[in-house]
């Protein structure tokens, strides 16, 4: 079992940064490959960003690569997003998740994850 806790949402005008913490306690991180989701009011989950539990490859979803980083600290049992140059079109709620055997052709479904963090709310203005 592992509990998420998420951190570091607001509200920012349009190229801004934010970082979003996902601090995680009862397991390792080392123990899963995480993923970063958003959701727009009204829309679906929508995959944003995956790190792999052994290597460390990433994978961005088209709008976001370039601008955005998922990163872990293994040592602070967190994981992050890191979001450069925010657009208007990113304001969303943003969860941290984990799987413990996520194949690589999963990692955009939501539904492949185990775990999920309660939503961080990243609202950009322009």
């Amino acid at each position: 079992q592992v509990q998420l806790v998420e951190s570091g949402g607001g509200s920012v005008q349009a190229g801004a940064s934010l970082r979003l913490s996902c601090a995680a306690s009862g397991r390792p991180i080392s123990s899963y490959s995480w993923g970063w989701f958003r959701q727009a009011p009204g829309a679906a989950r929508e995959f944003v960003a995956h790190i792999r539990r052994n290597g460390g490859h990433t994978y961005y979803t088209d709008s976001v690569k370039g601008r955005f980083t998922i990163s872990r600290d293994n040592a602070k049992n967190t994981v992050y997003l890191q979001m450069n140059s925010l657009k208007p079109e990113d304001t969303a709620v943003y969860y941290c998740a984990a799987g413990g055997g996520i194949i690589l052709s999963n990692i955009r479904n939501s539904g492949g994850y185990d775990y999920w963090g309660q939503g961080a709310q990243v609202t950009v203005s322009s």
